[in-house]
């Protein structure tokens, strides 16, 4: 358990007090360390009082402080909750019950509060609005560390929560962005609750909304992706940016061209009809919240948009926080239209070869057609991929007859000589016949033309942190891997041809790619 406090004196003893109630009652040794970063009123002799474990450094921000404590931590989980933060009863119980699965390796809890002031009502009712949509989803991408935990050895290996958010905001954003790009599996537990002193005013909230949006221009230049989806952020918070921003940057020009003035109002409109499924949750929860809830929505679009386009300058160029994406915003849009163009004409090419393999099959084996299964795509996510059946119908079942996984030197197998598949199958895996349909996958965003191969998920489980990295991308009909001897190579060849292209990923390399896969298959290495 790491606690980062900086003059924290005032609100930190409810909270360990709470904690340490809880363990007392655990089966089980909990290390509790409080990391003093650079307080200067008596945090560090408050907590050395109720006899928990104090480390003391210069301040450094909370992401500092909290990398510092799962250093200096013994147990295989670490679990974190602001100092400012109380546990509520049962928290230490939810968090250790969501370890049970192996698979699962951060979690996230939830806020509760006792205040009163409106603003904090308000959010309050923001976070739960949120907290219901992550209710939906098996798998998280975002942590906040008011109430998460991580598996130690992840968290090191992935070098914890990045220093250069020094104020404390989006560190834990950007550190859960980061593991959910190599496909850890994260989950939302709604029963680990804190107590929290929210916002008290507006201009605390206008604030701290200002630099989430301020730092999100950083981390966004980083991760492209999030721009677009995230587990926790409501994708209707980014329509209202840009109508509350294009209604107000309207009305200076409603004093010169009148339209204008009805273009704003239709702006506000739209905000207002955007901000209503809030304000009916808010109403039934409570009214006076809801009364000023598209008030503050508006606030919060206004600010966060504030805060980015400032993030957006600050940032710029190579200046500050010069690590590179995986992919750039461009770079996934001229990959996606490549993909589209090319699954499209792939598809009109190899219609009536496929009706001639479908027939084939037909003809040598009872079952059917297609072959589809669960595989592994980007960012972890589980697609159903499609193939021409190239084995017999009962494959699957047959497995265990020609590998152990469990037995696996490594997390890969190429079996040569499969009894399993059947005669039409070895000429349409001699010649890759049998991924066709994967255009199909191509066009509904699932693959691309170009990247790692899909891989399924009981070996993927099996990797470790830097096999994972290939999950960064969304694997490919063709890739590295199959125009360098595909089968016959190792999983560690495989992974670092991957890995160097999505290190060194161009669009001109996807070509050169597709145009040397075709040489590739006909010389047929590990086609097997």
């Amino acid at each position: 358990m790491v606690i980062p406090a900086y003059n924290a004196e005032h609100t930190l003893g409810a909270g360990l007090r709470a904690l340490l109630a809880q363990i007392e009652q655990w089966p089980q040794p909990v290390e509790v360390i409080v990391v003093d970063d650079g307080s200067q009123d008596g945090t560090a002799a408050l907590a050395q009082a109720l006899g928990v474990r104090v480390i003391t450094q210069p301040n450094q921000g909370p992401g500092g402080a909290r990398n510092h404590g799962v250093r200096e931590a013994c147990g295989d989980l670490v679990l974190f909750i602001d100092s400012d933060c109380e546990p509520a009863p049962g928290w230490l119980a939810a968090m250790a019950a969501a370890f049970a699965r192996a698979d699962i390796i951060g979690v996230k809890g939830a806020y509760l509060t006792r205040q009163r002031e409106l603003a904090a009502r308000f959010v309050q009712i923001e976070y739960e609005d949120r907290y219901d949509r992550m209710r939906t989803q098996e798998y998280i991408d975002f942590i906040d560390t008011y109430s998460a935990g991580y598996r130690r050895a992840v968290f090191l290996e992935n070098n914890g929560f990045d220093t250069i958010f020094s104020t404390g905001s989006n560190e834990d954003q950007e550190f859960s962005f980061r593991l959910a790009q190599k496909g850890y599996h994260m989950r939302f537990v709604p029963d680990a609750q804190v107590y929290h002193q929210h916002d008290k005013t507006l201009a605390e909230y206008v604030r701290r909304k200002f630099y989430i949006g301020y730092y999100k221009a950083l981390l966004t230049r980083w991760l492209p992706e999030r721009l677009v989806k995230d587990s926790h952020t409501p994708q209707v918070l980014k329509v209202q940016m840009a109508l509350i921003t294009l209604a107000l940057a309207a009305l200076p020009l409603a004093l010169f061209w009148r339209p204008a003035l009805w273009g704003a109002a239709a702006l506000t409109l739209a905000f207002l009809l955007s901000a209503l499924p809030f304000t009916v949750k808010a109403l039934r929860k409570d009214w006076p919240v809801g009364l000023v809830a598209p008030f503050m929505l508006a606030v919060r679009a206004l600010t966060l948009t504030a805060g980015f386009a400032a993030g957006r300058f600050h940032f710029r160029g190579d200046a500050q926080g010069a690590r590179r994406p995986v992919l750039s915003a461009w770079q996934r849009v001229g990959k996606r239209l490549l993909d589209v163009s090319g699954a499209v004409v792939g598809l009109a090419i190899s219609l009536l070869p496929m009706v001639v393999i479908a027939i084939a099959i037909k003809l040598d084996t009872r079952g059917p057609i297609f072959f589809s299964q669960d595989r592994v795509g980007e960012n972890g996510r589980l697609f159903r991929v499609y193939k021409f059946r190239s084995m017999v119908d009962n494959a699957e079942l047959r497995r265990h007859e020609v590998v152990d996984l469990d037995a696996l030197s490594e997390p890969a197998y190429k079996i040569r000589d499969d009894p399993r598949v059947t005669r039409v199958g070895r000429w349409l895996r001699r010649f890759s016949l049998d991924e066709l349909p994967q255009f199909v996958n191509v066009l509904r965003g699932e693959m691309s033309l170009v990247g790692p191969r899909p891989e399924e998920a009981a070996l993927v489980a099996r990797y470790n942190d830097w096999q994972r990295r290939r999950l960064s991308v969304k694997p490919g009909m063709t890739g590295p891997m199959q125009i360098n001897g595909r089968g016959d190579l190792t999983l560690a060849q495989r992974v670092a041809l991957e890995v160097e292209y999505i290190e060194h990923y161009s669009l001109w390399r996807d070509v050169a790619i597709l145009l040397k896969t075709l040489p590739a298959v006909l010389r047929g290495e590990g086609s097997y």
